[in-house]
């Protein structure tokens, strides 16, 4: 498989007749001719390989709104591109048919970083996304997109799990990573149970994303019987403000049968309105609820004065009303001037969108 362009060197720990991985904080310990526990690193000859880079399995252009992204670039459009595979076992996955497929290195359909950033413009789109599938799988080449996208003045973004090294969040930083949603699976606890992880990894990588000078929001998919509880809903909003901070948006998005969760019931759009109170009620200022169409709470609003904002009606920006600073650049409610944490311009949707 050498030679091959979607069969790039990647970031690992050499050891005795082994490699550990260094990208997301499994680290696994690979032996030779043997795959990691996301199925796409490999050693080959006590070399780590990612096995996807390039390997695209699905592209479009996706409103920023959709990831969700709420204060960051609204209106805009990204690029949007995944691969397959993923390093958690969440049995409600939504894009199982990408992330729990093994990927197949011989049959890879490549792009090129560079064709992947051209068709940025052309599409219509302000930036890059990696997503779909957990985007730690496409690091390697996300460093690339990302460098190169930077020089010609366009976003980057990252729809994650948050299980990547603190090494790897550095190096996507310094490449050009913009802005990251956090998907907080649920307390200690339920991630411990259903994703095989630690949520105190995905929390200390929110912690220091925001240190680094990224963007953040954090999203948490309410799913009955898994997270849905006051107590497991009090605890995400705590961990939210100790980590993220009351300025840091926080979303509840509505669960719909999926994968191998298909014996429940879609979320009660009153346990997210029970969500959101709770979030309030901790402290954090903007709290959204997801996944529900027309909600009053997938809006914008002031936090001192109650304003609306920003309208949303599903992913399209409705209403922007945030007016912005000439000089700094600031972003300022229009009825009482508290200064809003919003990244960017609002970017009306473009005419034409091809991808």
């Amino acid at each position: 498989m050498l030679g091959r362009p979607n069969v790039h060197e990647t970031l690992y720990n050499p050891l005795r007749n082994k490699v550990r991985c260094g990208v997301c904080e499994r680290r696994c310990l690979i032996s030779p001719g043997e795959v990691g526990f996301c199925k796409t690193r490999m050693n080959i000859d006590n070399a780590l390989y990612t096995l996807v880079y390039g390997d695209i399995s699905s592209i479009s252009a996706n409103p920023i709104e959709k990831k969700p992204f709420f204060h960051f670039w609204p209106g805009s459009y990204a690029l949007t591109g995944g691969t397959w595979g993923c390093n958690f076992t969440c049995p409600w996955c939504q894009n199982y048919a990408l992330s729990k497929r093994r990927p197949e290195p011989l049959k890879a359909r490549y792009m090129s970083p560079k064709t992947f950033v051209d068709m940025i413009p052309r599409t219509g789109c302000r930036g890059s996304s990696i997503s779909f599938n957990e985007p730690t799988m496409l690091f390697e080449y996300a460093l690339d997109v990302f460098s190169m996208a930077r020089e010609r003045g366009l976003y980057n973004t990252y729809v994650s799990n948050g299980y990547m090294t603190s090494e790897a969040l550095r190096l996507l930083r310094k490449a050009g990573m913009n802005a990251i949603k956090f998907d907080v699976k649920g307390d200690k606890e339920a991630v411990a149970r259903y994703c095989n992880a630690d949520v105190d990894v995905v929390w200390r990588n929110v912690r220091e994303s925001i240190g680094l000078g990224m963007h953040v929001e954090v999203v948490v998919l309410v799913i009955p019987g898994v997270n849905d509880s006051d107590e497991d809903l009090r605890a995400i909003a705590g961990r939210h403000v100790k980590e993220a901070g009351i300025e840091t948006p926080l979303h509840f998005t509505r669960f719909y049968p999926a994968y191998h969760m298909t014996d429940r019931p879609p979320t009660p759009v009153e346990t997210l309105e029970r969500a959101h109170a709770i979030a309030v009620k901790a402290g954090v200022r903007y709290v959204y609820v997801g996944n529900v169409l027309g909600h009053r709470w997938e809006n914008t609003y002031c936090p001192e004065c109650g304003e609306m904002l920003i309208e949303r009606s599903g992913f399209a920006v409705a209403k922007y009303r945030i007016t912005e600073d000439e000089g700094s650049g600031g972003k300022r409610c229009p009825v009482c001037g508290l200064e809003i944490p919003i990244i960017g311009r609002y970017t009306p949707p473009p005419t034409a969108i091809t991808a």
